[in-house]
């Protein structure tokens, strides 16, 4: 299969941003296993603010755009070191493609984007995506921006015609009321149309170092699932759960794919 798994912040940091090398290190383990049994893999990697904030010792996430923007500079030159030194240890070679929302508006520089990562995925290597943080101001919804990374990956997994979105959370899917308030709340597992009904039990924003939430992932549902490709949204605690799900079993909350008639 051709997959695009999004990793959140998350999955890849501490609550400090400082890196959790317990969940990365067993995360790149087993999407380098998932390569060698010959599926095609694109990365969507959160985590470039987050790592920073936790590199340059700031307190917190910064409010203010030209520390977000340093604060990514810092933690993207952290983060693929991270992933190139972790997946050269299984004889896989990255590459990094940073993209802002003009590529995906312009047609000629989207075809050039996809191009450039079905070249890359022909060549065996895995490409590591991110919006580009350092020279874009991200989410306030100005033109030139994606917003954030569970609708890049969407758009990516839609462009290079993925079978599968996997969105790695901290989170285990679409449940019927915020799990964190409500103890009643029940995981949906299969969502076979995106209804209203559906569209009602999204909540805010995640966590403090990220950006989505639970809209932002049935906003990639919908991209991608009109496009017929399948999404999961999974809880990336527990990485070796992607044997599972490509597998074909039931982890998280599956959104199916519209197949052409």
């Amino acid at each position: 299969m051709r997959i695009v798994v999004k990793i959140g912040t998350s999955t890849l940091a501490h609550s400090t941003g400082r890196l959790n090398i317990r969940h990365v290190e067993a995360l790149v383990r087993v999407l380098s296993d998932l390569k060698n049994a010959g599926h095609e893999l694109v990365v969507v990697s959160s985590g470039a603010i987050g790592m920073g904030v936790g590199k340059l010792m700031l307190p917190s996430r910064p409010a203010d755009m030209p520390t977000k923007q340093a604060a990514a500079a810092v933690g993207q030159c952290e983060l693929m070191y991270t992933y190139d030194r972790l997946f050269g240890a299984y004889n896989h070679t990255v590459a990094q493609v940073l993209l802002t929302g003009e590529d995906i508006h312009n047609s000629r520089r989207c075809a050039n984007m996809r191009n450039t990562i079905n070249r890359l995925l022909e060549l065996g290597a895995l490409p590591i995506i991110n919006e580009n943080d350092a020279v874009v101001t991200d989410e306030i919804g100005v033109e030139n921006t994606i917003g954030e990374n569970d609708t890049l990956s969407a758009i990516v997994a839609r462009l290079i015609g993925a079978d599968l979105l996997v969105l790695l959370s901290d989170i285990d899917g679409l449940y019927t009321a915020d799990p964190r308030r409500d103890s009643s709340a029940k995981l949906i597992p299969l969502v076979e149309a995106i209804t209203p009904e559906i569209e009602a039990l999204a909540g805010g924003s995640g966590t403090s170092l990220g950006s989505g939430g639970m809209a932002t992932k049935l906003k990639a549902a919908r991209i991608i699932t009109e496009a017929g490709g399948d999404m999961i949204i999974a809880n990336g605690e527990n990485p070796e759960a992607l044997y599972d799900i490509v597998g074909g079993k039931p982890v998280g909350t599956r959104f199916v794919g519209r197949k052409a008639k």
